[in-house]
């Protein structure tokens, strides 16, 4: 398991999971895990997009999960360095991973989320300017994406399997309270539970 000094923004809740017999790091909004250990990553998306990143000689990789692509323009304030925003989760993340062993020629990239779960807050595009962004950034940087389940309606519950590259992903088909309530202010946290929907492995 991740032995080095917990970071600002790194996983919260570190666990067992039973059901897969593998420790697990579970990443909310604005955090994230990288690993070089045979261990789950999981979290639940709405508008928010998480990467899948690995070096696929090593198998050292991690996930991170962010609300928007960018902090508007405020370079000044505090909050546009924030995991929260994908301009910086995915500079983080690209960096840990690269510190803790990976080589850039190596690494491959899964991308999930961007779903438009609230009928609502459609105008607002949140969900598809998440996905554009993370394509567009990966691509600049020259990072392969390997997958991708982006857009359409549902919350996604993501399971990723760093030293494999296996990621499991599970379409919620109802959105609890809690989950509706943080896409309403992009930064409360979300809280979601599966409630049925097919598994797809990417």
């Amino acid at each position: 398991m991740q032995t080095a000094k917990r970071q600002e923004n790194f996983a919260s809740y570190v666990y067992h999971d039973r059901a897969f017999n593998c420790d697990t790091a579970k990443i909310l909004p604005g955090e994230y895990y990288y690993t070089h250990d045979d261990m789950m990553i999981v979290t639940v998306l709405g508008s928010c997009v998480s990467a899948c990143l690995r070096d696929r000689v090593t198998g050292i990789g991690g996930m991170n999960h962010f609300m928007l692509p960018d902090g508007g323009g405020e370079a000044d304030s505090p909050i546009s360095a924030s995991m929260r925003y994908g301009t910086y989760a995915m500079e983080v993340l690209i960096n840990d991973v690269l510190k803790a062993g990976a080589r850039r020629e190596n690494l491959e990239c899964k991308v999930f989320g961007g779903g438009a779960v609230l009928r609502c807050m459609n105008a607002l595009n949140v969900g598809e300017r998440n996905a554009a962004f993370v394509k567009s950034f990966l691509s600049a940087e020259g990072i392969r994406v390997v997958a991708e389940d982006l857009n359409d309606i549902w919350p996604r519950k993501v399971h990723f399997f760093p030293r494999t590259g296996k990621v499991l992903v599970k379409k919620l088909k109802n959105t609890d309270a809690a989950l509706a309530n943080s896409e309403r202010d992009y930064a409360s946290r979300l809280a979601a539970k599966p409630v049925g929907g097919q598994v797809d492995l990417f």
